[in-house]
Order: structure tokens, then sequence, then C-alpha cells
């Protein structure tokens, strides 16, 4: 398999968010060294990047918490892409996507899903749910410039 699935559609970028070279990425995953890691590569790619360890802590972020009326969203429209480990503990991957597909705010940010674990049937429910990308990690530096060419319509 490919180290990506992609969906038929290219990516979109919300509302027209982008003002600058710098899109702005929500890098979410549970083990450090794994976001660090992420984090790295996207910051070498000319993205501004924020980081979440776990998936409630990343939709406090977005403005869709538990505590958080999903009209109010003060840091989300700013976000251009999400990538997110599949597997965490308490939310995975999956659950988020399922979170920011449902809010009518953040329904249009490309979310991108990352494995460790290359499980066809994970990668066609992530793909069917609205990821627009499922890449295996470890993730290197040419798999985040396609990312990011991706999501400048390269």
């Amino acid at each position: 398999m490919e180290r990506f699935a992609s969906s038929a559609s290219s990516l979109s970028i919300s509302r027209g968010i982008i003002a600058s070279d710098e899109p702005h990425v929500l890098a979410v995953d549970d083990n450090l060294v794994d976001r660090k890691l992420v984090e790295k590569l996207l910051k070498k790619s000319s993205c501004k990047v924020t980081t979440a360890e776990d998936g409630l802590r990343a939709l406090e972020y977005l403005g869709l918490g538990a505590h958080h009326d999903s009209s109010t969203n003060c840091n989300g429209s700013k976000v251009n892409m999400i990538i997110t480990d599949y597997c965490m503990p308490g939310m995975t991957g999956y659950e988020l996507l399922k979170k920011i597909k449902e809010s009518s705010i953040m329904k249009d940010v490309p979310v991108v899903i990352m494995s460790s674990e290359n499980i066809p049937t994970r990668i066609n429910q992530c793909m069917e749910e609205g990821a627009q990308i499922f890449m295996l990690k470890p993730l290197k530096h040419s798999d985040v410039e396609r990312l990011r060419c991706q999501i400048m319509q390269c």
C-alpha cells in the first residue's frame, strides 16, 4: 500500500483561511516523541504548529469542547489542517475526526489521520468518515512536504 490514502476530492481550505504562506496545523498525538517529530517536520515545511496530547485537548483548542458552544470558536477558524494519530487513549483519532466533521464550523477543515498500523478496514473507515488522507507512521519530511503542497493546492 502507498504511504498515503487520500479521498477523491482534493484538500480544500475552508473559507479562504490562509492569508499567508504559513498554514496553521493542529497536530494531535499522545506520544510525545511522535508529536515532537510531526511538529519538527511541519515547522521545517514552514507551517505554524499547535500541538495537543489528546483528542479532548484538541477539541478544546478548536472550541468544540464539552463546555463550549459550537457557535463560539476562537481558535479553530485559524486552523488550516488537523493531523491526528489514530490510536490514542480516551478518544481515538477516528472519534476526533467524527466530532470535527459533525461541527458546522470545522467540517471543511482537512483532517489527516496517521497510524503505525496498516489496517485496510481502519483506513477505509476513516476515509468514509471524511479524512482527506491516511498516512503511515513514522512520518518523513517528504510526507509533510506532500501534505503542505496539497494544503496550498500545488
